[in-house]
């Protein structure tokens, strides 16, 4: 009995292939739309989320559990040396370095500016920071000179200083608050599209950021980079917890950058509305060829009741007309979304350079495609079919058999 609704469905749908294929065309399409869009989402959270982490932020940090709110250079991290030794030995660590971190001013004989001085340890800072790609001029420490300092690039517009120029550093040291003055000599100049950075960070060697800081051998912060990436958003995790004891704080990225998460949240829930949004259109364009069909063939309906079919029987017959289009629109829709997706998968989106919840997107933005999106949303276009389907099926049992082959004579 199935079988034959089932053929009378698709017999019925191709009766006028144009409009069939009209409307199949439109919810595939709306379909295609919801498929683009949600690869995008997922393809735009991914860049933000590499450009954050990968250009410094690494996807964890720890710190001294005061240091990120008072940025003081006397709160360095407890127990540095044994932190570094238990990390060495955790499995799901795969890269993490040290900086040590201090406010100061930078003079050129031209002008001065506000700086944030990092020592880094060039050994270790490649692989957790993107620092060493992003020069455009000189090298990434690669003399290993103790008084050579890498500067943004709009810092070195405002300094009016080129490679090889010296400039002076200031910072106040910590416990003493005494004022540490240093000559360096510009090794490097880089360009990381990112405003902060360019124009307001400076990098020095490690060892010659704790001489100036006058901390010794501690450090402000340790970047770690995990094996898999995920784990920097998993706040559950028992590694945060772990090194969050003796006065220091472990956290991901997430807890680093809530404007971040925020962002990717609030993305996924405009990605849910519109969905809804689409899926109305769609459905209304449902119900109107639902319900032209019925019209069409209102009296072969009416012949049908009258020789003794249930109004349910009518209605089931509906249901499958809805269903058949369904597979249809979902199968162009499905085609549509595929080669769109994966044609701008290969193009992408060019937004580099531009600022949303704090990150600057460094490269272009590619869509991804998941299995699930051609699972999932199509599955939704069905049920919404059948779902909308109801009505028409329900008007055309309630109709009185007499009625209906009166209309059509």
């Amino acid at each position: 009995m199935i079988w034959t609704y089932i053929k009378l469905a698709w017999r019925n749908l191709l009766r006028n292939k144009r409009r069939s294929i009209i409307a199949g065309t439109a919810m595939g399409l709306g379909l295609a739309s919801l498929i683009f869009v949600d690869a995008l989402v997922i393809g735009m959270g991914d860049n933000m989320v590499a450009s954050a982490t990968s250009s410094f932020l690494g996807d964890g940090q720890i710190h001294h559990k005061d240091f990120r709110t008072t940025q003081s250079v006397e709160e360095t991290i407890r127990e540095s040396e044994q932190l570094v030794t238990s990390l060495r030995q955790e499995e799901i660590v795969q890269h993490f370095t040290l900086r040590a971190m201090n406010v100061g001013m930078i003079n050129s004989a031209a002008n001065m500016s506000a700086i944030n001085l990092v020592g880094v340890n060039p050994e270790t800072e490649h692989y957790l920071s993107q620092i060493d790609d992003a020069i455009k001029e000189g090298s990434f420490f690669a003399d290993n000179g103790e008084r050579d300092i890498l500067i943004g690039s709009k810092l070195a517009e405002n300094l009016e200083v080129e490679l090889g120029d010296r400039v002076v550093v200031t910072v106040t040291q910590a416990h003493t608050g005494d004022l540490s003055q240093e000559m360096f000599r510009i090794s490097g100049i880089y360009h990381f599209n990112i405003q902060e950075m360019d124009r307001g960070m400076a990098f020095v060697q490690l060892s010659k950021a704790q001489e100036m800081f006058g901390i010794g051998d501690d450090v402000h912060e340790i970047a770690i980079k995990f094996i898999d990436a995920n784990y920097g958003r998993n706040e559950s995790l028992p590694f945060w917890n772990r090194y969050s004891k003796n006065g220091n704080e472990a956290l991901g990225w997430t807890r680093l950058m809530p404007q971040l998460k925020a962002a990717l949240e609030l993305t996924s829930f405009s990605t849910f509305i519109m969905g809804l949004i689409l899926l109305g259109v769609v459905s209304i364009g449902i119900i109107n060829t639902l319900f032209m069909s019925l019209y069409e063939r209102m009296f072969e309906f009416g012949v049908l009741r009258a020789v003794g079919t249930r109004p349910f029987g009518i209605a089931k017959l509906i249901l499958f007309e809805a269903g058949a289009l369904a597979i249809l629109s979902i199968v162009i829709g499905n085609i549509f979304g595929l080669i769109i997706t994966y044609i701008m998968s290969k193009v992408g989106f060019d937004y580099t350079g531009i600022e949303y919840a704090g990150v600057t997107f460094l490269e272009l933005i590619y869509p991804v495609l998941h299995i699930k999106q051609f699972i999932i949303y199509p599955i939704w276009v069905f049920v919404l079919t059948i779902i909308v389907g109801i009505y028409p099926a329900v008007f055309a049992a309630r109709l009185v058999p007499a009625n209906m082959i009166r209309k059509v004579l």
